[in-house]
């Protein structure tokens, strides 16, 4: 079990693209094992499987797990608990995402709209 002194004390996520399934272990103090259950429990979590099911883990993966750690190792969810909060989170940034790009169209309307009106 980690202790609470090392919650805080993560490294910084090198400006890489993959990441093995060691270097996240490292980069979010976690092992190797750990890692491998929680792609079975979060299905956010799905690193890329190359060769002989190598799998490679991009920084979103890593962000995730470290995010799903907070959630079980600080915070004291469940697994159940975190994988509702990690699905509740996405579906209120879907939305949020959906928000910002009908803004984004109504407003270049109203300047299509505009440009139109001044022929």
């Amino acid at each position: 079990m980690l202790e609470p002194t090392h919650n805080n004390e993560l490294p910084p996520i090198p400006a890489k693209r993959y990441f093995t399934i060691g270097e996240v272990s490292e980069l979010c103090d976690v092992k190797p094992h750990v890692l491998r259950y929680w792609e079975q429990e979060f299905p956010q979590l799905s690193p890329v499987k190359r060769r002989g099911n190598r799998r490679y883990y991009q920084r979103q993966d890593v962000i995730l797990v470290r995010e799903i750690r907070a959630l079980l190792y600080q915070k004291g969810y469940t697994i159940g608990g975190a994988r509702q909060r990690l699905e509740e989170e996405g579906d209120s940034k879907a939305v949020a995402m959906d928000q910002a790009l009908i803004k984004n169209m109504i407003s270049e309307l109203k300047e299509l709209s505009a440009l139109l009106k001044a022929d």
